[in-house]
């Protein structure tokens, strides 16, 4: 296996053709921060090609991490508990997280969730781009609001384009989910 070099940027390693599998694919490359030492891989969007409605979550989990899909681990699972409560079948969405690697500190035998920092989410922002920038191309009814340079603003502005949620994990631990979920069907 080859080795790879770090990337100074995500936006480096960005194929020109923007299809999913294509990114998907030069993404599991990506050095662009240290995240991807402590990870076991990259963790990438996956869902319907031509989803209308997309979910951006923060960074995959410890599941998340070990099978290398998006939204499978604990929170993930009430996740699919709220979209089935307000009727949302989530074979139609496309799901992805903000930070490609899980991000963790050792207790004892297992892994915890760490915040990304600054750094960490601004490498990753060309990933998510990237994906957003294939999706309104791919889907005319799929709406996007480009935001400002600020990566946390950013995903705050694609928020209230009607079509994309940002849900926090600590928000389906709290339940208010559903009623985020019910306003997103509404919408449609």
């Amino acid at each position: 296996m080859p080795t790879r070099k770090r990337a100074s940027s995500a936006a480096d390693l960005v194929p020109e053709q923007l299809s999913l599998p294509l990114l998907k694919d030069a993404a599991a490359d990506c050095r662009a921060c240290d995240l991807w030492k402590k990870g076991t891989q990259t963790v990438f969007g996956a869902g319907r090609a031509r989803a209308r409605v997309m979910f951006v979550g923060e960074q995959p989990g410890n599941e998340e991490d070990l099978t290398g899909k998006p939204f499978v681990g604990p929170a993930g699972r009430l996740f699919d508990k709220a979209l089935d409560e307000a009727g949302i079948d989530r074979k139609q969405t496309y799901v992805t997280n903000v930070v490609k690697h899980f991000k963790w500190e050792p207790r004892g035998k297992r892994r915890i969730h760490k915040k990304p920092n600054a750094q960490e989410i601004s490498a990753c922002r060309p990933w998510l781009e990237a994906e957003f920038t294939r999706k309104t191309k791919s889907n005319r009814g799929f709406r996007s609001n480009r935001g400002s340079s600020s990566s946390r603003s950013a995903i705050q502005s694609y928020k209230g384009t009607r079509k994309i949620y940002r849900i926090n994990a600590s928000a389906l631990h709290h339940g208010y989910c559903s009623s985020v979920l019910n306003s997103a069907r509404t919408r449609r």
